[in-house]
């Protein structure tokens, strides 16, 4: 937990200055979102390369790596900002990307250490932990540059100093407090693979498991269309007369739902199951999408409302998608399942945002919002149909075998 609550800190914190800097180094607004996707471009390797080398050295050494390659590239970035370099700039950010890969895979490092009918209450309190981050972040950027000016600094270097400092003590507590390795921990009841056979099996044969796909489709489509969504919603506020106070009120809003029920979700799924409550979060995205979708231009309660409600989506989702990944196999087949799945997730949030302009810009927001609703139709249903195979995590049902059966 308070690995996530130090590294998001430094994550958001470059997030929110990184449109600006990109535009101030380019000269133009046409690079504004590079950086963006190259942190999530680093997130996504980041995810499949350290799950790796977590089953070869251990979780340990896969966070610790993670963090360290985050402060590497904020610093790469402050660099980059004092000489004006924007090819620069992309590289450090890609290695922040890392940074946020060691926040992800953290979820999936406090469930191993409990059994499988409280994973996800552990994994909601550990996504609970990111809440600090989307809270202090962005709050500690105008303290950061004046005291980087004071010094001599660019105000925007300055706040890339930020990860070096909140990731750079994430890495030290990984390091230091993460002993013995939580593998030695993990709850042993799914060990029936060593992790030199786990490295031997197909990947194709751990996805044709019924409930793997389910959980790895419900996933990327609720990060596809939470992104689609949230991207566009500041710019077409703002198109429509809204202050920007009335943006950070929505957004904060949409981070609210995102994070701070995180506990909630966990207990939830342990009660009634992986299944129930991803389906549940789904149906309410597809609400969510719908209503923004129908929101009128001026209407900036009904927003408020929907991208709460977006942000909540997601989370159930999240949070149980992420604990049903954690049943039913052995440790490192779910250590590698684990890193594909983030990879996946984080390259689809680049696509979503990439593409959400494009949608806005060929037939506007309400058809965006619809769009999105629409996408969480085949996942849901794929969801419910394979419910009988998907494990629910309150102990009341068998786990799965390792041949894929019930």
């Amino acid at each position: 937990m308070a690995g996530v609550a130090l590294g998001s800190t430094g994550h958001i914190a470059t997030i929110t200055v990184s449109t600006i800097v990109a535009k101030d180094l380019a000269g133009s607004t046409i690079w504004s979102g590079a950086p963006g996707a190259a942190i999530v471009l680093g997130a996504a390797l980041g995810a499949a390369l350290l799950s790796r080398l977590m089953v070869a050295r251990g979780r340990r050494a896969g966070l610790t790596l993670g963090y360290v390659i985050g402060v590497t590239g904020a610093a790469v970035a402050t660099v980059a900002v004092i000489g004006r370099s924007l090819p620069l700039l992309l590289l450090g950010t890609v290695l922040i990307g890392f940074g946020n890969s060691s926040n992800q895979l953290s979820r999936y490092v406090a469930a191993d250490l409990f059994p499988v009918a409280r994973r996800a209450s552990a994994i909601g309190l550990v996504v609970w932990g990111a809440t600090f981050g989307a809270v202090v972040g962005p709050n500690l950027i105008g303290w950061a540059g004046e005291i980087g000016e004071g010094v001599g600094l660019p105000a925007l270097a300055a706040a890339y100093l930020l990860p070096v400092v909140f990731v750079g003590a994430a890495a030290v507590l990984s390091f230091a407090l993460l002993r013995p390795d939580p593998y030695a921990l993990a709850d042993g009841t799914e060990h029936d693979v060593s992790f030199g056979e786990a490295g031997q099996i197909p990947l194709e044969r751990i996805l044709r498991r019924p409930h793997v796909p389910a959980a790895i489709v419900a996933l990327v489509a609720g990060q596809v269309v939470m992104v689609l969504i949230m991207t566009m919603t500041p710019l077409h506020m703002t198109d429509h007369g809204h202050g920007l106070a009335a943006v950070g009120l929505v957004i904060s809003g949409h981070t609210f739902g995102m994070f701070a029920l995180s506990p909630i979700s966990g207990r939830l799924t342990d009660r009634f199951g992986s299944s129930a409550v991803v389906t549940a979060g789904l149906t309410v995205i597809a609400f969510s999408a719908v209503l923004s979708a129908v929101a009128p231009p001026d209407g900036g309660p009904v927003l408020f409302l929907a991208l709460f409600l977006l942000g909540y989506g997601w989370n159930l989702g999240f949070v149980a998608g992420s604990a049903l990944l954690t049943h039913g196999l052995a440790l490192a087949e779910r250590t590698r399942l684990q890193g594909l799945t983030d990879a996946l997730i984080w390259s689809s949030a680049g696509a979503a945002s990439l593409g959400s302009g494009v949608v806005v810009a060929v037939a506007g927001f309400t058809a965006l919002g619809l769009l999105g609703a629409a996408i969480v139709v085949a996942p849901a249903w794929l969801v419910v149909a394979r419910r009988r195979a998907v494990v629910t995590g309150t102990g009341r049902r068998p786990a799965e075998s390792s041949s894929g059966e019930t």
